[in-house]
């Protein structure tokens, strides 16, 4: 019952809870948010938000093939 308290009519956040930010693009691996976008989120109007959750998926090929972690990173230098 706590919970419908809390529940607040918004769009949720796109964190998957992988936040690491890609040093060249600057966009979180995770949800291809900016940093700027991350930690002004819970200021942002619905319609800001609408704009950011539409656009990230055409984010992601920006990152495609650029992550450095695993074996692939290991190999890389």
């Amino acid at each position: 019952m706590m919970d419908e308290v809390w529940k607040r009519n918004e769009i949720e956040s796109p964190c998957v809870k992988l936040c690491v930010i890609h040093p060249e693009e600057r966009l979180c691996m995770g949800c291809f948010r900016s940093i700027d976008e991350i930690s002004s989120w819970s200021r942002l109007t619905p319609a800001e938000r609408s704009t950011i959750m539409a656009d990230l998926p055409a984010r992601a090929p920006r990152l495609a093939g650029k992550r450095r972690g695993g074996r692939l990173g290991r190999n890389a230098t």
